[in-house]
């Protein structure tokens, strides 16, 4: 076995991680160079909207909704780079969201990042992002990060699963399926991207990216005394309900003394045991409080679970 190929496989895996966090801190810094708060003595007045972008939005409140995408739309394209142009895309954005029209909404959350990072709030548009990009991943909303998959005979959802490196859970949710009964000629949507997670040891965050493109952020809980093996690992194994190896004992996973939660991935790290894993302790989570693995909270490890597959890169960062 070459020695080199971990070593290499890390470094990419670094360059990668450093590209999104070069662009997350480009963006920081284009939002740090807003103007600063008014020194002490004066008085900060919030930006007035202008009469057109308030009759707009009052035709929103009075239900006239069609008059007032109009509106915005004109507002957008009469005034861009400008706050008003800006209130105007985020406020599309949001009812483009809310209707589901989801592919839109992403353009126009972009549209705000790449255009108007003078005045908008980076962190929560990137949540809005983030939220956009789960509900089209379980959606049948096909994507650049997807493809129709037509059904042939002998197939079966997990053998398609491991195809396209998926999980079942996650194909028959996003195609509504209500079995696992497929039939030929049948059309399903399937990722065609990997997965793969980072874990912020300090920061207890995980994130999910499918490709490049950030899908999920949950707060985890890491392990005190910086005790969570930090570097570039794959998902071993996944478990639902699983026991709870504890000094020789196996605690069943309904006994109230399992701390293992609903769901299990085990990890490829060097000493065996280290895993992300749900909680009997829900108010540990956004702590360094475990013995060194990555705690979720129950529902939250349960969606995890349903869209991570075998295999999968997990990078954990200090």
């Amino acid at each position: 076995m070459n020695k080199n190929i971990p070593r290499v496989s890390i470094a990419i895996a670094a360059a990668v991680f450093l590209v999104v966090i070069s662009r997350i801190v480009f963006l920081s810094f284009s939002q740090s160079e807003k103007p600063q708060t008014p020194s002490q003595g004066t008085v900060s007045v919030a930006p007035k909207e202008s009469k057109v972008l308030k009759q707009a939005k009052e035709l929103l409140t009075l239900g006239q909704r069609a008059e007032a995408i109009k509106q915005l739309e004109k507002i957008a394209d009469s005034s861009k780079g400008q706050r008003d142009g800006y209130e105007a895309v985020l406020t599309l954005a949001d009812i483009y969201s809310k209707d589901r029209n989801l592919l839109k909404a992403k353009a126009l959350y972009y549209e705000i990042i790449n255009e108007y990072s003078q005045f908008c709030d980076y962190a929560g548009v990137q949540k809005k992002i983030a939220s956009v990009n789960t509900a089209l991943l379980f959606s049948n909303i096909l994507t650049p990060e997807s493809e129709l998959y037509i059904v042939v005979p002998g197939d079966s959802l997990a053998k398609i699963a491991g195809r396209y490196s998926a999980t079942v859970e996650l194909i028959k949710r996003a195609n509504n399926l209500k079995s696992d009964i497929i039939i030929p000629g049948m059309k399903l949507k399937v990722q065609n991207k990997p997965f793969s997670i980072i874990v912020d040891n300090k920061q207890c965050v995980l994130t999910v990216l499918l490709g490049d493109e950030v899908i999920k952020i949950y707060d985890v809980a890491t392990g005190k005394n910086n005790s969570t093996p930090i570097g570039l690992f794959k998902v071993r194994d996944r478990l639902v309900d699983p026991v709870w190896y504890n000094k020789g004992a196996a605690i069943p996973a309904e006994s109230p003394e399992n701390v293992l939660g609903t769901r299990w991935m085990g990890l490829t790290t060097p000493e065996p045991g280290y895993g992300i894993h749900g909680t009997t302790e829900p108010e540990s989570i956004g702590y360094q409080s475990t013995e060194g693995c990555i705690r979720m909270r129950n529902e939250d490890v349960e969606e995890l679970y349903s869209i991570i597959p075998l295999g999968i890169s997990v990078t954990v960062i200090d």
